[in-house]
C-alpha cells in the first residue's frame, strides 16, 4: 500500500504541463497563480477522491471475522489506511493554505527570507514555502537537534 500512495502523490507531478516562462514576465503573475492553483487543486481533487475511496473500502472490508488472525490483520490493514489518511489530511490542510496565498498573492515567496521559491521548485513541491537554501538550513538544524 505505501508505494501504491507513494505513485499517487507521485502523479501529481506529472498531471501538469510545466509552465512556459515567457519573456519579461513578471514572477508570481495571475498566469503563474493559476498554473499553481490548478495544480494544486487537481492535487487535493485527487487526495479528496482517495478518502472516499478508503471509506467505502472500510465499510465495504468491515467483517467480524470469527478467527482471531484474520480480524488482527484487518485491523492491521484498516490502522494503515487510516494513519495515511490522517496524513493526507494534514497534506490536505497545507494544500488549503497554500491556496489561500495564491489568492492573497502572497505564494512563491520563501516565508523565512522573502526571495523567490522558483517556478521548478514549486513545481516540484507545489506546498514548499522555503526557499531551497532555508530548507535546507532547516532541515541541518532538525538534524543537529534530532526533532
Amino acid at each position: 500500500m505505501p508505494t501504491q500512495e507513494k505513485q499517487q502523490n507521485n502523479q501529481v507531478a506529472g498531471d501538469f504541463k510545466p509552465y512556459e516562462i515567457s519573456k519579461g514576465e513578471e514572477y508570481m503573475s495571475e498566469k503563474m497563480r493559476a498554473h499553481f492553483t490548478k495544480i494544486l487543486g487537481s492535487w487535493k481533487l485527487q487526495l479528496m477522491q482517495e478518502v472516499d475511496r478508503t471509506m467505502h473500502h472500510m465499510k465495504d472490508e468491515a467483517a467480524n471475522f470469527p478467527d482471531p488472525a484474520d480480524r488482527a490483520s484487518q485491523e492491521e490493514e484498516f490502522s494503515l489506511e487510516l494513519r495515511a489518511r490522517d496524513r493526507e489530511r494534514k497534506l490536505i490542510k497545507k494544500i488549503d493554505k497554500t491556496l489561500q496565498l495564491i489568492e492573497d498573492e502572497e505564494y512563491g515567496w520563501c516565508e523565512s527570507c522573502g526571495v523567490e521559491i522558483g517556478i521548478r521548485r514549486l513545481e516540484a513541491r507545489p506546498t514548499a514555502d522555503l526557499c531551497i537554501d532555508c530548507k535546507t538550513l532547516a532541515e541541518i538544524k532538525e538534524k543537529q537537534v534530532g526533532k
